[in-house]
């Protein structure tokens, strides 16, 4: 099957010396290095324009979906059992007459497509806190400068700012919710704050800790006016080791201070959500479609061969996935232990076969990522890796937007592998 895009020839280095500074020292894209790994890749995917508006319009019924099913399942404590959430978060997700959920705005997530022989399929939706903000915004419009006739999606941060703009107004004052301690959380959070400033927001950045909660509105624990909004960049399921006077369940329920994203965000976000679409009103016409079959470990025989990826319910950037043959044969050992150990917390999904694009002398396996902000898809966030498995190991590459690809070109895609 041919491939909707292309890969042409690498960034000039020169060029990409210039684009690399342009991200640390104008985009705040400080960790431009994984271990011994460039960070940012000299290649660029240049998507077909047609499957660009596959992919929105793809992205956004996943995203109707999810809030769709996310709503019922707030009223199913049955349900919220199965996301593999723990005791405390389940409860957090769970309305009932003392629990009401937090005010929402400007819902935003991002969801992960991979090109296999059968068409797109996605191997996961990013609900809760979605990165990628600087790559999908400045990577993208630095390299389409190095290929005329190419241009970027639009602008994820620009777009998410606005939404925040138009639920709040302008002038109002922003919590900027994150780990303030890692340096690649705070690089995204202070990237969107001269993004929403622009848009005549006040963005104020801060911990989970530097905030208290009085009769549902938030404001700063050292004193001073409430907040009018709340940008979380923390993960949901983090916040229950935060101090208890710092409440953190009304990022969940209880809080009358819009909040993008809520904690309940975690419902779609578990690998766990398909357990319960068969027990859901909701239909997920398009999730069902795109999402590889998922079950529980204890349903499948996912020891023997290689038909199963193991992943746990709320793992981010690739970490603990468990494909055979592909993950370090310990690292496979220690993922299927605790597979087999908590069951609860874990999921098998079956594996799919990707198209890998080449590259020079080697083989890319591409993921594109596609932002959903309130509904209207944007940003499309590229990672790459020589290894058919997206982790933290892989590279940021920028991609573009193309003509149509010509159904008869020939493809220069020549090898298939597999991929989670």
């Amino acid at each position: 099957m041919n491939p909707p895009w292309t890969i042409p020839e690498p960034i000039p280095e020169a060029q990409f010396h210039e684009i690399r500074l342009g991200m640390i020292f104008d985009h705040h894209k400080w960790d431009s290095q994984f271990e011994d790994i460039e960070s940012l890749s000299r290649r660029c995917l240049i998507l077909d324009s047609d499957a660009w508006e596959q992919l929105r319009r793809q992205s956004e019924q996943l995203w109707t979906e999810a809030l769709a099913a996310e709503g019922e399942v707030m009223n199913r404590p049955d349900l919220c059992e199965m996301l593999g959430l723990g005791r405390r978060l389940e409860k957090a997700c769970t309305r009932t007459a003392r629990r009401v959920p937090s005010a929402a705005m400007a819902r935003i997530m991002r969801f992960d497509f991979h090109f296999t022989e059968e068409g797109w399929r996605i191997s996961e939706a990013n609900a809760d806190v979605p990165g990628g903000f600087i790559e999908s915004s400045a990577f993208a419009e630095l390299a389409r400068g190095c290929y005329p006739g190419a241009r970027a999606a639009p602008d994820v941060g620009e777009l998410y700012a606005r939404a925040v703009a138009s639920s709040l107004g302008r002038g109002a004052r922003v919590a900027f919710v994150h780990a303030t301690a890692y340096t690649d959380d705070r690089q995204v959070m202070v990237f969107l704050a001269e993004r929403f400033a622009v848009e005549g927001l006040e963005p104020v950045l801060a911990s989970p800790v530097d905030l208290l909660w009085t009769d549902g509105a938030v404001r700063p624990a050292g004193g001073g006016g409430a907040f009018d909004g709340i940008v979380r960049f923390f993960p949901a399921e983090w916040l229950v080791n935060i101090p208890r006077k710092n409440t953190w369940e009304r990022f969940f329920h209880g809080g009358v201070t819009p909040q993008s994203n809520p904690g309940y965000s975690l419902i779609p976000q578990s690998k766990r959500f398909p357990l319960v679409w068969d027990r859901l009103r909701t239909s997920l016409p398009t999730w069902r479609a795109l999402l590889p079959q998922t079950r529980d470990p204890r349903e499948v025989d996912w020891r023997d061969g290689g038909d199963w990826v193991l992943k746990p319910a709320l793992g981010r950037v690739g970490e603990w996935i468990g494909i055979r043959g592909v993950t370090a044969d310990g690292e496979w050992r220690e993922i299927a232990r605790s597979a087999a150990r908590h069951p609860e917390f874990w999921v098998a999904q079956r594996r799919f076969t990707a198209v890998a694009a080449r590259a020079g002398c080697e083989n890319l396996y591409p993921c594109v990522g596609v932002f959903v902000v309130d509904g209207k898809a944007c940003g499309l966030y590229g990672r790459a890796s020589r290894a058919p498995l997206i982790d933290s190991r892989a590279q940021d590459i920028p991609i573009l937007v193309g003509e149509p690809i010509a159904k008869d070109r020939r493809t220069q895609v020549a090898a298939l592998g597999e991929y989670r």
